[in-house]
């Protein structure tokens, strides 16, 4: 991957403003890949951006950290793209929604799922402290339930929420014509095991299903960008639901049979399935998501 914040002090940064202008963003490069005519990727510190342009104007799906902005902006520019004229958060969370008052004041248009205006317009008390509400200008101001389409640059982009998995106001993005599919964080691709952030009404059963929900969407071609890590397959996809199948299916077991939580982190659930074990969810931390969501 390219050269990045470490993710473990990125993804803990996204909680809070203070932690993130701690980190040193000078070295980040925010670099681009192109996946299809018009539609692009960009990895800098923080959640991958989709990046769609053309002749009805450029629509960013994400925005990383605040002071990646003007990076952002220049790289969206080096693939011969108009500045920002929508820009759509695929949940709440700061290293993919950090960059909304930036882009707000430049004239973009945000959009969002209903649950991540709520979220942002009102002050949230996380697993990493507390989070400061967001001013007026880096609220999304289009909202929806369900989703929406935008017809732009010579396809359909079909933007799709999911009941509660990664937080309760997650969205997909997905490029019918150029076949590309962005997941946020309801896909982390072999960096860490997922986040499953309880405290913003997330669910991994929720996790679960919006995976089945792409992969129904998916072929063999299609180009999945992950909310971190590379960009996958629908093999990849796969891979990733099935891991996540086989492992909560082993915790929801071991809970109806009575096992206490260090009883069911001795069983490793999560082992083994060529995740890095030192990102930002350990495979612990994560059987501790998972069987908070059975206990409760």
């Amino acid at each position: 991957m390219f050269k990045q914040v470490s993710m473990a002090a990125a993804m803990a940064a996204c909680f809070a403003a203070p932690a993130a202008a701690q980190q040193d963003f000078s070295k980040v490069e925010v670099k681009a890949e192109n996946l299809a005519p018009g539609v692009s990727v960009l990895f800098g510190a923080g959640g991958n951006i989709g990046v769609s342009h053309g002749e009805d104007g450029t629509v960013l799906i994400d925005d990383q950290f605040a002071p990646l902005t003007p990076k952002i902006q220049a790289a969206v520019a080096a693939l011969g793209a108009s500045p920002v004229k929508f820009l759509i958060n695929t949940h709440w969370h700061g290293d993919h929604s950090g960059g909304n008052e930036n882009f707000g004041k430049a004239g973009a248009v945000i959009m969002a799922h209903d649950n991540v205006r709520v979220r942002m317009a009102t002050d949230q008390k996380t697993p990493f402290g507390e989070v400061k509400a967001s001013p007026k200008v880096a609220l999304p101001v289009i909202t929806y339930a369900e989703g929406l389409k935008l017809h732009l640059n010579g396809e359909e982009v079909r933007v799709i929420s999911v009941p509660p998995a990664h937080t309760d106001g997650d969205s997909v993005v997905h490029w019918t014509k150029s076949n590309v599919i962005h997941m946020g964080d309801l896909f982390f691709h072999k960096m860490s095991y997922p986040f499953v952030d309880r405290s913003s009404g997330g669910d991994v059963r929720g996790v679960i299903a919006a995976a089945d929900k792409v992969l129904a969407m998916a072929n063999d071609q299609t180009k999945i960008i992950p909310g971190h890590g590379a960009v996958a397959s629908k093999a990849d996809l796969q891979a990733y639901r099935d891991m996540l199948v086989a492992i909560v299916g082993k915790i929801e077991a071991a809970v109806k049979a009575g096992k206490s939580l260090e009883e069911v982190k001795a069983m490793k659930p999560a082992d083994g399935f060529g995740v890095n074990p030192s990102g930002f969810i350990t495979a612990d931390r994560f059987v501790e998501m998972v069987y908070g969501t059975f206990k409760q």
